[in-house]
């Protein structure tokens, strides 16, 4: 395993991140054997939406991973809800930090905010990301169901 990287920075992307962006999400669904249908266009729309935010790791001036989210206003807590969309580390630099760094980060600033809750939808098969989001105080609270309507292409 490669040692951690000390020197991550992490900070919202913006307008001219959206290739870096795009390229990260390409790489996941690659990952995954899976194609996407994602753009820089379709990037650049999601950015500029309200409660849409994306966190960027960046070590040595190159972006290293993302993490998107969204967060809403919940009715049952009265307060903010916030859901973890997507969490990517460019394959030479996972296991070494980046993902981990991320994530603090994001339930940092929604605790700061007020957010009542923080959510992650892993798939059962995924046990490695399953024990990553334990160890980072998320538990086992809900069976998410999800209908789709267009597989990726």
């Amino acid at each position: 395993m490669d040692s951690e990287i000390h020197d991550i920075t992490i900070r919202e992307a913006a307008a001219e991140d959206t290739h870096s962006v795009t390229a990260l999400i390409t790489q996941l669904a690659a990952a995954c054997g899976e194609t996407t249908p994602v753009t820089d266009v379709y990037v650049r729309d999601y950015l500029a939406t309200p409660g849409n935010k994306v966190l960027l790791a960046e070590s040595r001036g190159q972006v290293v991973g993302l993490l998107s989210y969204s967060v809403r206003r919940d009715l049952y807590h009265a307060a903010g809800s916030c859901l973890i969309d997507e969490l990517v580390v460019r394959d030479d630099a996972r296991a070494r930090g980046v993902g981990s760094a991320l994530v603090r980060e994001l339930l940092a600033r929604m605790e700061a905010i007020g957010c009542a809750e923080v959510s992650v939808t892993v798939l059962p098969c995924n046990a490695g990301a399953i024990r990553f989001y334990r160890a980072h105080g998320l538990t086992d609270e809900a069976v998410f169901l999800e209908k789709h309507f267009r597989k990726p292409e």
